[in-house]
């Protein structure tokens, strides 16, 4: 007995057609694979410009102020004690937080530096 159908042997390839068609969806893959990738990349610059660049100019010029503290400053403690610059050492600031009475606080601590020539901004 003979089987029904015989599959033909040319059947069993690929066409040219559907070979080079495959292959042109595989280029235009990387594309599209691009193209999903595109809005994290956005995204990541967003945030770059709206908040890691203004974080950084803000963090150097904190330590710029810090480096530049001195006698008769304001300051605030990362803690919250507000007082007035008494004495500054290379990396130690002695702060008056009441009359007579000093503190030590590490500059790196320091969070807030104002100048006593500044004014109020309601005067």
């Amino acid at each position: 007995m003979a089987p029904a159908h015989q599959p033909k042997r040319d059947s069993m390839f690929i066409s040219p057609a559907y070979a080079q068609a495959a292959g042109e969806t595989a280029a235009s893959g990387g594309i599209a694979s691009f193209l999903s990738i595109a809005p994290l990349f956005l995204v990541f610059i967003v945030f770059y410009f709206l908040m890691i660049r203004p974080q950084q100019k803000r963090m150097k010029a904190l330590q710029a102020s810090v480096a530049a503290v001195k006698k008769n400053d304001s300051v605030v403690t990362s803690g919250g004690i507000i007082g007035k610059v008494t004495k500054v050492e290379d990396s130690i600031v002695e702060v008056e937080i009441a009359p007579n009475t000093r503190v030590r606080v590490v500059k790196a601590t320091l969070t807030d530096i104002t100048s006593p020539n500044t004014k109020p901004a309601n005067d």
